[in-house]
């Protein structure tokens, strides 16, 4: 049976959980619980501290007698680990790659865009949250490659599969009930974002995902899904990939490869602007010297998605 995909914990197998925030929008992420006994395992925090409340006060309804004696931030998006703060008493594992950004990672990094200078366009996707309060709280413990987890009876295994979406994305696996959280190295529903690349380490990530045979995937946004969203979502990334390399090939700056994609051949998934984000990465990865960079496709990004909307409204008209 499908999960709902609406805010609040859901129950994927025994003692098994996803915590869902039912929309793909900037900033809206995807958590996961595993309890055994008196302990649980949380993986991923998210943006604000109003959301992280909300969310532990969920799971404390839903299991009152778990205690989170463990944290694992899946990478270091701010979406991921900025409530860190309210549950400081666990002990807080990422990715010794992620640890290191999320120095710099902080909401600081935020406060550019919603300057009263900033694109009101950008400004806008951020105006919702409430970034105050926020105390940077990181990793007590890190790793690379793979980690193994005890949480009461039950083995939790933690693997590195970054570089891919972000420096040092990680997925949990929890092998007893064949359940994967995944992070943002997989985004169902909509445009996921290669901040960081190579594309191929994505692609290798989603095999990486595939081999271990889960039934469920919990992606860092979106619903809930299986192996075969996780197939349709590498198929995306090699289609990203492709059709930027031939783009850059000749000569085509990203903007002009994003208006030129074929949004036709993924119509169901949503914030198609953001392609333009992932085909920047391919191009960084080609060019080798860092450009485009994040911030002028941020803003080609808005200017694609308004382009996006015009023509869906000639073609509705």
């Amino acid at each position: 049976m499908p999960i709902p995909y609406t805010t609040g914990v859901h129950q994927l197998a025994p003692q098994t959980f996803a915590y869902l925030q039912g929309t793909c929008a900037t900033g809206y992420s995807n958590a996961g619980l595993v309890v055994s006994g008196d302990e649980a395992l949380l993986v991923d925090t998210l943006y604000t501290l109003d959301q992280t409340r909300l969310m532990l006060s969920a799971i404390a309804d839903t299991v009152p007698a778990a205690d989170i004696c463990w944290v694992v931030n899946t990478h270091h998006d701010g979406d991921h680990w900025w409530g860190n703060q309210l549950v400081s008493d666990a002990m807080i594992v990422s990715s010794t790659a992620a640890a290191r950004v999320m120095r710099h990672a902080g909401p600081e990094t935020v406060v550019p865009y919603l300057s009263p200078d900033t694109d009101p366009r950008l400004r806008a996707i951020l105006e919702p949250f409430d970034f105050s309060g926020i105390t940077p709280t990181y990793p007590t413990i890190t790793f690379t490659g793979e980690l193994e987890l005890t949480v009461g009876a039950r083995t939790v295994r933690v693997l590195e599969v970054g570089p891919a979406h972000t420096v040092g994305d990680v997925i949990i696996h929890v092998p007893d009930e064949r359940v994967v959280y995944a992070g943002d190295v997989q985004v169902f529903g909509g445009h996921g974002v290669v901040h960081c690349g190579p594309i191929a380490n994505c692609v290798r990530a989603c095999d990486t995902i595939l081999d271990l045979d889960p039934e469920f995937v919990v992606p860092g946004h979106g619903p809930v899904g299986g192996k075969a969203e996780v197939r349709q979502f590498r198929d995306y990334l090699e289609l990203v990939q492709g059709h930027a390399t031939a783009a850059h090939a000749k000569g085509q700056s990203a903007l002009e490869a994003a208006r030129e994609f074929d949004f036709g051949s993924v119509p169901d998934l949503a914030h198609p602007e953001r392609v333009i984000l992932n085909i920047g990465a391919v191009y960084r990865e080609i060019n080798t010297d860092g450009t485009p960079g994040p911030g002028q496709l941020l803003h080609q990004m808005v200017d694609l998605e308004e382009n996006l909307k015009t023509q869906k409204e000639k073609v509705t008209a």
